[in-house]
Order: structure tokens, then C-alpha cells, then sequence
């Protein structure tokens, strides 16, 4: 009897010291698992942080972009405002101008000393030219060169090539 206590109490002492270590090993288990979790909720943490800092940034992007779209709008009817004044301007002028008539240059100058366009006195150093197409007399200031065909006056030049005008 004696024997089968100290056995007893070896198995007992055995089992109470695998107790222990089990106890130790999930003391550890435990530690480990509470320093994952401190660091998880260090990481959720920072992650709530950044993202309350990128969904402020995300706001005022938007309200920047909010502004700079009202500016461009505004800039837009602006645009259109001035554009239909001058069109409105345009037209103005337009029927202003429709009933003005060019003159003609006369086919014989009634003054022969003076530019049929401008009405410049022709002297020493006033060249007269002849229009190849009007045959009026006219200065330099008023007649343009159109190569081997001589010169002309303004008038029959613009009415001849309209485009450069």
C-alpha cells in the first residue's frame, strides 16, 4: 500500500508537473495572443486614421473641383454673353454698311493731276500709275503690284481678289 501511494503520489506530482506546463504554454499562447491584438487594434488604429485623413482630402479635392468647375461655368456664360454681343455688334455694323455703296473710279479722270482714290496732288517725287483695269490715274500708296500684268488700283485689286481683304 505503501508502494501504490508513492506511485500515486509520483503519477499525481507527474501529472500536477505537465499541468504546469500546459499552464505555462498557454500562459504564453495567451501572451502572444494579446500582443497580436494590441497590434492589430495599433493597426486598425492607424488604418481609421488614414482613412479619415484620405476621405477629408477626398472632400475638399471635390469641393476644390466643385469651385473650379462654378469658376469655369461662369467664365463659359461670360463667354457666350460677349460672343453674342459682338455678334450682335456685327450685325449692327453690317446693316450700317449694306446700303454703302464703293464708288467706282470714272473710266476718264476728271482731274489728271490727282490720284483718282486718294486725291493727292502728283509731283516730282509722286509717281502716277495707270490701272491696268480701270485705266484711272493713281499714286503708289494707292495701287498694288500684280507682277507682269503692271499695277492697279486698290479698288480693282480688292474687287479682283476679294480672299485678301
Amino acid at each position: 500500500l505503501p508502494q501504490r501511494l508513492a506511485a500515486l503520489a509520483a503519477a499525481a506530482r507527474e501529472e500536477a508537473r505537465q499541468c504546469q506546463q500546459q499552464l505555462q504554454a498557454q500562459r504564453q499562447e495567451v501572451a502572444r495572443l494579446q500582443e497580436q491584438l494590441s497590434r492589430a487594434r495599433q493597426d486598425r488604429e492607424r488604418w481609421a486614421s488614414a482613412l479619415q485623413r484620405a476621405q477629408r482630402e477626398a472632400l475638399e479635392r471635390e469641393a476644390m473641383r466643385g469651385a473650379e468647375q462654378a469658376r469655369q461655368q461662369e467664365l463659359i456664360r461670360d463667354m457666350k454673353g460677349r460672343l453674342l454681343e459682338l455678334l450682335r455688334e456685327k450685325d449692327a455694323l453690317w446693316q450700317k454698311t449694306e446700303g454703302i455703296d464703293t464708288p467706282r473710279s470714272s473710266s476718264a479722270p476728271r482731274d489728271a493731276g490727282l490720284c483718282a482714290r486718294c486725291r493727292k496732288d502728283f509731283r516730282l517725287l509722286s509717281r502716277r500709275y495707270n490701272c491696268r483695269l480701270c485705266h484711272s490715274k493713281v499714286c503708289h500708296t494707292c495701287s498694288v503690284d500684280v507682277g507682269k500684268q503692271g499695277r492697279c488700283c486698290l479698288l480693282c485689286y480688292q474687287q479682283r481678289h476679294p480672299q485678301t481683304t
